[in-house]
């Protein structure tokens, strides 16, 4: 059992029943508790009956509970699971704190393990041939949009980020066949952002989507990039959906950066220079490293 099986684990709550959620919840939450429960101990610690323990079971394609047991403990073997976050009223900030970060943690390995490495190249080859590149998201996708438009500005590339769907269409039809849409959305369900990717495939741009797959904008889209992650509607739960989408844009603006070479590498630390004038003068406490790893990289360029 991988952490992938977790991810599908949580991907099919909501198609088990109320009672089979109950399950599922507890094990996400007490995986290293569940391997040493009996199924009565388990049953009663969740408070359903044996037999929705058994049903549960099956659901995820075990055998049975003892068949369910064995893959969960290969799981916690392999050091790769994060637990499911949950909070309790009582729990200290430190509690919750490292229960938000384990979470995180758990989405980001998941999603970096199932990422297409081919899809990305593509995504990274189209950005770097792009004559312009809009950004295209809506609420917290919204956010990561204009994250990603602030990091390819910065790559000499003409960009922007548009949340608002009267401008989001207004952009899509002024754009070609050499331009790319980023369309960004943790559903791939905004009805607004299907309708303007319509529009900018209509007119022979290049749309590539960071959506779950099997969602109507990953049916749509040139390219895409799936990150699916299981969104709860908990209250307290962090939106790790958000975390992912902004790590993704991170690897397609370094990947970018790295294929347009030297010269991009000049012009980005000249950037950082021209942003000096608008710091303290307070030293830099990374300034000292930063001067010695320049001076090892120069005497190894001599040598």
């Amino acid at each position: 059992m991988s952490v992938t099986l977790f991810d599908d684990l949580r991907a099919r709550l909501p198609a088990f029943r109320r009672s089979e959620q109950k399950v599922a919840r507890f094990v996400l939450r007490n995986a290293d508790e569940v391997i040493h429960l009996p199924l009565a101990a388990l049953a009663g610690r969740v408070g359903v009956s044996e037999p929705t323990v058994i049903r549960f079971c099956r659901a995820i394609d075990c055998t049975g509970y003892q068949d369910f047991k064995l893959k969960l403990a290969q799981t916690l073997a392999t050091g790769e699971q994060f637990s499911e976050f949950s909070m309790n009223e009582t729990d200290s900030v430190a509690e919750f704190s490292r229960g938000i970060f384990d979470s995180t943690v758990g989405t980001l390995l998941g999603v970096r393990d199932r990422i297409d490495a081919t899809s990305m190249t593509r995504a990274i080859n189209a950005l770097s041939d792009a004559s312009r590149v809009e950004f295209y998201g809506y609420g917290a996708s919204g956010a990561v949009a204009i994250d990603a438009q602030h990091k390819f500005f910065r790559l000499r590339i003409s960009t922007a980020a548009y949340s608002d769907p009267h401008m989001q269409h207004m952009s899509a039809v002024t754009l070609g066949e050499h331009d790319v849409v980023v369309a960004i959305s943790q559903t791939g369900r905004s009805s607004s952002l299907l309708s303007s990717v319509d529009i900018a495939l209509s007119h022979g741009a290049t749309v590539i989507g960071l959506c779950p797959a099997d969602s109507p904008l990953a049916e749509k889209c040139t390219l895409g990039l799936y990150i699916d992650v299981f969104e709860d509607s908990e209250v307290y739960r962090p939106m790790s959906s958000r975390i992912a989408h902004l790590v993704v844009i991170d690897i397609l603006a370094v990947g970018v950066a790295k294929t347009r070479g030297p010269q991009l590498a000049e012009h980005l630390v000249a950037v950082k220079r021209s942003l000096d004038p608008l710091r303290t003068a307070r030293p830099d406490p990374f300034d000292r490293a930063r001067q010695e790893c320049a001076r090892t990289r120069g005497k190894s360029d001599d040598q």
